[in-house]
This record gives structure tokens, sequence and C-alpha cells, in this order.
């Protein structure tokens, strides 16, 4: 009987392990799911100003490789409204959205086959995790999910994923929503 029980004790020992991994990768998907079936209700949040571009890049950046263009609604907002307010509030949220690659990493790096891309970001996020997430994260580009999911796979601390990601994708909203303002000076005169 003791033998039996081991076995259980063993099996309830891997549940417990396992199922923090699985919740994080199941949450991650779902939130992508939901978001790429309703993104046209989620573009309409743009009337709502401020609160509305918040939640745009939240909800813009929370997908995991299916993308939803947040950065369009910071270069237009960055004419409508002040653009340093549009690229402070955007770069708030935009690493908080990428809270869902992390965990989708955290759960198990399976959601992304072991590419040579992905084995390289590993690398880069195993030696110099911090710049290579600040510098990934500061310029547009599609291999930020892969970062993220690189970052949660090695439980790079949430902390200093955050900080780095609001560091760099700050930086890189602010530049986007002034040059959003630039434009809209520029094309004013001939929308008259």
């Amino acid at each position: 009987m003791s033998h039996q029980n081991a076995r259980l004790a063993t099996c309830q020992l891997l549940w417990r392990k396992y199922a923090v991994h699985l919740g994080a990768l199941l949450f991650s998907v779902g939130i992508t799911t939901v978001i790429f079936f309703f993104r046209d209700q989620i573009a309409s949040l743009y009337s709502f100003g401020y609160l509305g571009i918040l939640i745009i890049s939240i909800l813009g950046n929370a997908t995991i490789i299916l993308p939803v263009p947040s950065l369009a609604v910071t270069f237009a907002g960055g004419g409508v409204f002040n653009p340093l307010y549009v690229g402070l509030i955007a770069g708030l949220g935009e690493p908080l959205g990428e809270l869902t690659g992390y965990l989708a990493g955290y759960g198990g790096s399976a959601v992304v086959q072991d590419t040579r891309r992905f084995a390289l970001l590993k690398e880069w996020m195993s030696r110099r995790g911090f710049i290579t997430l600040f510098i990934l994260s500061a310029i547009p580009n599609p291999l930020f999910d892969l970062a993220g999911i690189a970052a949660g796979a090695l439980h790079y601390p949430m902390p200093k994923f955050l900080l780095a990601c609001w560091l760099g994708k700050s930086i890189k909203a602010i530049a986007v929503a002034y040059l959003g303002s630039l434009s809209f000076d520029f094309l004013r005169p001939f929308l008259r």
C-alpha cells in the first residue's frame, strides 16, 4: 500500500508543479484568442481618449504573434491629443499587455517551436536579459513576442521584465506619438 501512496504523492506533486505553468499558458492563449476575435470592437475604444489609448495599448500587446495595430492608435492619438501624454500612456499599457507572452513562456515554451531565432533570443536573454528586452521593446519589431516568451521560459524576474519593457516601449511610444503629431501638423494645411 505504501508503494501506491508514494505514486499518488508523486502524481500530486507533479500536478501542483505543472498546474501553474499550464494555467499561465492557457490564460495567455485565451487572451490572444479573445482579442483577435474582438479586434474591431477594441479599435472603437479610441473614442475614449487617453483611457482608450491605454486599453488598446494593453490589449494590442496582449496578443501573442497575432498583430493588433496599437502603434497605429498611438500614432493617430499623437496627432489628436498631447503626444507626450499619449506616448507615456501607451508606454505604460504596452508592457502590461506583454505579460501574456511572458506567461506563455513561463507556462512552457511549447507555444514556439525551438527555432534558431528563438534559441538565439534565449541565449541573449540568459546573458544580457535587461538590455535585450530594453532594445527589442524600444524598436517596432515582430520579435518582441518571442523575447517575452523567452524571458518567461527562463523565469526572468517579472519586475525586471516589466521595467525593461516600460523603459523601451515608452521611448518608442513617445517617438511614434510625436511622429503622429508632426504628420498631422504637416497635413493640416492640405486638409482644409
